[in-house]
């Protein structure tokens, strides 16, 4: 039930591949505790439902819930919907997407974080079928007009507001609104056109290393600051050396991909090894091998010698 992008072979898979069978492809967009993706997926059973939610909590808990119930149309991914949607969905197989009661971010300088703008409607585009849709649910009034601009802006949809269907009031958080007297808002934006820019999948790659000539350095230091990467940054979170090396605990953030992940400086055969440990099975990105070039950097400025750059 649970994707690990690191592990499949192929970007984006095919849907036999991720559930065994071929069927209509739904893409739900923070499913919170899977209540409503359960009674989606009983609903639905001829419907294959790919679920992407940032909270690690958010996401055991609606895992153990589709394990008790023997649901088994869904597949769920802990990550960010936009990666899902790139990475997991071939270009126009999406019937729908479903977005109930996404974060508002309401202060104006947060906005920028905001999912459903014009940028994710265009994108969006290329992986819907014809005439495929996206049902927004949410009590925030400003953000749900802001959805409405934002989608017009695109002009790749029909935008019709409705009034919301009940099982989207059964959420965890509808069902808190509900009781808080809050007001509800629903709109069904429909493909009628897409955009032409192409949105191949992430660049992944199979090392982010190098080798280097000299002694393991006795001092090491790494400020916590971000360093500037492709697409994104990095922070050096913290350093702790062991018996076999130095081990630097990462922090990266790419677009719609944020790892923590642990690099490692280690003797070994060739000299030193500076890269990525397959500790977690991180994806190798652009921004991972940037991470790994500052790291070695770092190492250059002490004294050490680059003999080999997979960087």
């Amino acid at each position: 039930m649970l994707v690990r992008p690191a592990l499949l072979p192929l970007w984006p898979p095919r849907s036999a591949d991720l559930f065994g069978r071929e069927g209509l492809l739904v893409l739900e967009v923070g499913f919170g505790d899977g209540r409503f993706t359960a009674e989606l997926a009983k609903a639905h059973p001829e419907w294959l439902i790919l679920g992407a939610e940032v909270s690690a909590a958010s996401v055991l808990r609606a895992y153990r819930r589709l394990r008790r119930e023997g649901i088994g149309n869904v597949r769920f991914y802990h990550g960010q919907g936009p990666f899902a949607l790139r990475n997991l969905v071939p270009p126009g197989s999406l019937r729908r997407v479903i977005v109930n009661f996404p974060d508002p971010w309401p202060k104006k300088r947060h906005q920028r974080k905001r999912l459903l703008q014009e940028g994710f409607f265009r994108r969006l585009s290329t992986r819907l079928v014809e005439g495929g849709d996206l049902l927004l649910t949410t009590d925030h009034e400003e953000y749900f007009r802001f959805a409405l601009e934002e989608a017009e802006r695109s002009g790749l949809y029909r935008v019709e507001v409705k009034e919301p269907p009940e099982a989207h009031l059964r959420t965890k958080y509808a069902l808190k609104w509900k009781e808080a007297g809050r007001a509800f808002f629903h709109a069904v934006f429909t493909k009628v056109a897409e955009d032409p820019t192409p949105w191949p999948p992430t660049r992944r790659y199979e090392v982010a290393h190098a080798l280097l000539r000299g002694e393991l350095p006795k001092e090491l230091t790494l400020a916590q600051a971000p360093v500037a990467i492709p697409g994104g940054v990095a922070v050096f979170l913290e350093l702790a050396r062991g018996e076999e090396g130095l081990y630097v605990l990462t922090h990266v953030e790419e677009e719609d991909l944020t790892q923590d992940l642990l690099l490692e400086v280690r003797r070994s055969a060739h000299g030193l090894y500076a890269g990525v440990s397959r500790f977690g099975s991180p994806l190798i990105t652009e921004g991972v091998k940037g991470a790994v070039r500052a790291l070695v950097r770092e190492l250059e400025r002490v004294g050490l010698e680059v003999v080999q750059d997979h960087t």
